[in-house]
């Protein structure tokens, strides 16, 4: 009985001595080593992104501000409204939830708001427009 429990032993010990063998081999042991002052990066601060007539950062909240006519319509995912003028599609996005009631589908409205293209959405379509106005017409 001896004589068969020793190669199962034996055939266990180098089984947990290749896992250990492995660990170390992928990092998994040794520690992270420490990043050094030349690794950092400053990363850019984000401003708001409002352009001014020629499509410059202007710099002024206010910079950019449209309004747009038109009647409001559902987008291609859940819960995403869309008005359409001369300059495509654009995705609202309102400043205050409560404008919302005031722009459903199928409504025409008349909005203000600024377009934002760099903000990112789960709408998969229109540019995003920012509205701080809403009026119905």
């Amino acid at each position: 009985m001896v004589t068969r429990t020793v190669p199962a032993v034996l055939l266990l010990l180098l089984v947990a001595a290749g896992c250990a063998n492995n660990a170390s081999e992928t990092g998994a042991a040794a520690p992270a080593p420490s990043p050094s002052a030349s690794d950092v990066v400053d990363l850019p601060v984000p401003t708001a992104k409002t352009t001014g007539p020629a499509g410059e950062p202007s710099g002024r909240p206010n910079a950019g501000a449209k309004t747009i006519t038109g009647t409001v319509t559902a987008g291609v995912e859940p819960n995403c409204l869309l008005l359409s003028d001369a300059e495509g599609s654009h995705l609202l996005i309102f400043d205050d939830p409560a404008m919302r009631t005031d722009a459903a589908v199928g409504s025409k409205v008349k909005i203000s708001g600024r377009s934002e293209p760099g903000m990112m959405s789960t709408c998969q379509q229109g540019v995003p427009f920012i509205v701080t106005s809403v009026e119905k017409g």
